[in-house]
């Protein structure tokens, strides 16, 4: 983006925002450019969370990537108010014709009536039952779920359908839903994922700014496994030169707090991901800022990111064999296991309607 031009207006309040600025999309024909015409006081120019709804046409989304180990996900929100500067997912907005940067976490979507849509998927006769995954694009459980709960309404149709899910989230509203997760996880149909990136709550309330507090996301595994329900902990991503040093410690207040078994991801920076760290990096911690791109870039072969299969969530060289030892020694010492048990798939049956014919067995 050229020098003179700006995204956003002079004295904008970015509090509890992740990104500084909000180019245009990839896709866009033309840009935006922010300019002062004097009709609005600075003091107003907080910038706001905006809640649109869309009607659902689907709600299963599949995938065939060798990197992940389900196949199948549902996204109960577009964008993500919890605003972590790092996350992946920031460019899928460019879809949406909106800004990867602030857009992503101030415009976001809601799906309500998605609970109607998966029933009906679900109950088509060529469906097979696989593990769905909730959270791998963005939280399920960011904070407008407290208003939508259309977390909560997939959630009543997989426990009526006794379908198998797997979660992952930072947010602690998913605490709103223990009692069926615990009913599912029972049962063998449920685990969950806590995203810990960081123990420092100051590094956290920057990088993270609308997540919740590390000693928080602690309490919420604590809290899950006191229900009954695996969680295992996920300590991504990982930064290196910023967060690297905190593997170990991380791996250990899991285990404390309850974490049955670990993973762990480093650093990605697809598209436009990328560009908006690295001004984070400059506006936050420039003494490290030309390390820690260094060891990203020593990850992925000199560029800023690989997204080829096998590399894109590990990296490769020597750091990416030192992380990967080091985690291997932290969870064997810990007694965290790498995988869960497996989710109970053949419990699937769809629920009875009015006006169905009865089994006669």
């Amino acid at each position: 983006m050229d020098e003179t031009e700006t995204t956003i207006l002079p004295g904008q309040r970015l509090r509890g925002r992740g990104a500084l600025q909000n180019a245009a999309g990839r896709f866009e024909a033309s840009r935006t450019v922010a300019f002062e015409d004097g009709w609005e006081p600075p003091e107003e120019r907080v910038l706001r969370t905006e809640v649109r709804l869309e009607d659902p046409r689907s709600a299963l989304s599949y995938n065939r990537s060798p990197d992940l180990p389900f196949d199948r996900s549902i996204n109960p929100y577009r964008g993500c108010e919890h605003g972590c500067i790092y996350c992946f997912a920031r460019p899928s907005h460019a879809y949406l014709n909106l800004s990867p940067g602030l857009d992503f976490e101030t415009r976001l979507i809601a799906r309500p009536g998605i609970g109607a849509v998966l029933e009906r998927e679900l109950r088509a006769k060529s469906y097979v039952p696989q593990v769905i995954a909730l959270g791998t694009n963005t939280d399920p459980y960011q904070p407008i779920e407290a208003k939508y709960r259309v977390m909560r309404e997939v959630l009543e149709v997989l426990a009526a359908f006794r379908h198998p899910v797997a979660i992952t989230t930072k947010g602690t509203l998913i605490e709103a839903d223990v009692d069926l997760l615990a009913e599912m996880a029972a049962a063998g149909l449920c685990r969950v994922g806590i995203s810990v990136t960081t123990l420092d709550a100051a590094l956290s309330r920057q990088m993270e700014p609308r997540a919740a507090a590390p000693k928080r996301r602690l309490q919420v595994i604590e809290r899950l496994t006191r229900a009954g329900i695996p969680v295992r902990v996920m300590v991504a991503p990982v930064v290196p030169g910023l967060t690297d040093h905190e593997l170990e410690p991380i791996l250990q207040a899991a285990r404390d707090a309850g974490a049955m078994a670990a993973t762990y991801i480093a650093l990605r920076l697809p598209r436009e991901v990328s560009g908006l760290f690295q001004d984070w990096l400059a506006a936050h911690v420039p003494d490290r800022a030309a390390k820690v791109m260094g060891r990203v870039r020593e990850l992925h072969g000199g560029q800023d990111y690989d997204p080829a299969f096998g590399k894109r969530m590990r990296g490769e060289g020597l750091w990416a064999d030192l992380m990967a030892r080091r985690f291997a020694v932290a969870v064997d010492r810990l007694g965290l296991a790498v995988k869960l048990p497996p989710l109970r798939c053949d419990l699937f049956a769809p629920p009875g309607r009015a006006g169905d014919q009865l089994s006669l067995f």
